[in-house]
């Protein structure tokens, strides 16, 4: 059967179990998918035919004996370059680290190895996983399969990338800052950020994370359906002991009213005209979906994302900025001067202001979506951006900076956040972003879906 590379998770579960074809059949296909396209595109980084493979028929066997073969079985995934993997270099994109080899796998790995996918590769990210471009001095460039002119986003931009170009059904990213949502956004794709706690996280090749980290970086999927994206975050949000801040929060909660707030521009937020366009479009389909939308404003998102920037930096001004110089990276260099112009200085004093004021910001946006329990705002300020632009300048750095107020700013809260696309297979890639109460990604995977059915489907493109 050919070209079963194009195939989604949900179908590619349902015909393996049904026999019409096998794990292997499909990793084959994948496989040589990667071959054939990653070349252009960058976007794996790390191959493993071999365990792939093995895995494979491991799922085979599985059904061929009647056991469960698990709820991703035989779906190819990808890995971010920033989480272990055991036997792999968790590089996070730079040269000082690709010799952290881990000697165990993450959570979020052990998960989708347990529910039968087949990792097929580990995918690029900017040194540090800093930017929303993904290109670093280890892995090398990472193209947007669909319009190489544009940034895959990042820093998941390697994940994103390798979904579009058919690599991979469900591509693992995290996201501290927009890292999901963003290469999602810029590839034509769906991707979800899950609330704080959802999904277990841990990376012992390496010490643990600062406060910042640990309280806003997570792990989600990027897919091009909004049912693989749910398949995936099922998979990804299995227990584990080792992280004590794990949450047994059920996948669906209690019904909510279908009450929606549409803000196009966040605490004055300057919003291009076709992404006010989306926006408004989306609101017009929830209403034919039967929902209830209400244009208004949404609780601060400046001050968040200021606070933010401010929790991402002290984790890097902790020992003043040591391992950004030892790597030595030029658009990390570049990144980090610009970040320290733009954030504020970090200091015992104004890290603890920020967590204490963490608490406030956190509670009034819990009671925002108590009354409406969907958001409707923009992922970006501009469409996809053209691909390095932030490092062109200081002007273009500071735009870009702008444009990403919602990127930044939701994960403060730990809220979950979905960026569902809304073009197509068009090379000029738009989308639309939905915030829910925390826990309530049900809520967002049931309007994402209303979205999604009345756009065009997004299918797997060929890099130009």
């Amino acid at each position: 059967m050919s070209d079963l590379w194009r195939l989604g998770a949900s179908e590619i579960v349902e015909r393996i179990n049904q026999r019409e074809v096998t794990a292997t059949e499909v990793t084959e296909q994948s496989l040589q998918r990667l071959r054939e396209v990653n070349p252009a595109i960058n976007a794996v980084v790390q191959e493993m035919p071999d365990a792939a493979l093995s895995q494979a028929q491991a799922v085979d066997q599985a059904i061929a004996s009647g056991q469960p073969a698990g709820t991703l079985a035989g779906v190819p995934v990808t890995i971010k370059v920033n989480i272990d993997q055991q036997g792999f270099a968790n590089t996070n994109g730079v040269r000082i680290q690709q010799d952290h080899i881990a000697s165990e796998d993450s959570p979020v790995v052990t998960n989708l190895r347990n529910a039968g996918a087949i990792i097929v590769g580990r995918t690029n990210t900017p040194a540090f996983s800093m930017r929303w471009f993904t290109r670093n001095s280890l892995h090398g460039h990472t193209l947007n399969p669909r319009n190489a002119t544009l940034t895959p986003g990042g820093s998941s931009g390697g994940a994103a990338a390798s979904v579009a170009a058919g690599i991979c059904a469900i591509g693992h990213g995290t996201d501290i800052a927009g890292s999901i949502r963003y290469p999602a956004y810029a590839c034509g794709l769906h991707g979800i950020r899950p609330s704080f706690g959802r999904i277990a996280a841990v990376n012992r090749s390496l010490p643990d994370r600062h406060i910042g980290a640990q309280l806003t970086a997570v792990s989600g999927p990027i897919a091009r359906s909004i049912e693989d994206l749910r398949l995936g975050l099922v998979a990804m949000s299995m227990p584990s002991p080792l992280d004590p801040w794990w949450v047994p929060a059920p996948a669906d909660g209690a019904s909510m009213p279908k009450k929606a707030a549409l803000c196009i521009a966040p605490d004055g937020l300057e919003v291009s005209d076709k992404v006010e366009s989306a926006l408004r479009q989306a609101a017009t389909q929830l209403e034919d979906a039967g929902w209830e939308v209400i244009e208004r404003n949404c609780p601060p998102m400046r001050e968040p994302m200021r606070l933010q920037l401010l929790l991402w930096m002290s984790e890097y001004a902790y020992n003043g900025g040591e391992a950004v110089r030892r790597e030595d990276d030029t658009d990390a260099n570049f990144v980090y001067a610009q970040l320290r112009e733009h954030c504020q200085e970090p200091t015992m004093q104004t890290l603890m202001e920020a967590l204490q004021r963490r608490v406030g910001l956190a509670r009034e946006w819990q009671g925002f979506l108590e009354q409406y329990p969907l958001l409707l705002c923009p992922v970006s300020g501009e469409p996809p951006f053209a691909d390095q632009l932030d490092v062109e300048s200081a002007d273009s750095f500071r735009r870009v900076l702008e444009a990403q107020m919602t990127q930044i700013a939701l994960p403060l809260m730990g809220m979950p956040a979905i960026s569902v696309a809304t073009s197509g297979d068009a090379p000029d890639p738009m989308g639309v972003q939905l915030v829910g109460p925390r826990f309530r990604e049900d809520i967002l995977f049931d309007a994402a879906s209303a979205i999604e059915a009345r756009n065009p489907a997004v299918t797997v493109t060929d890099p130009n």
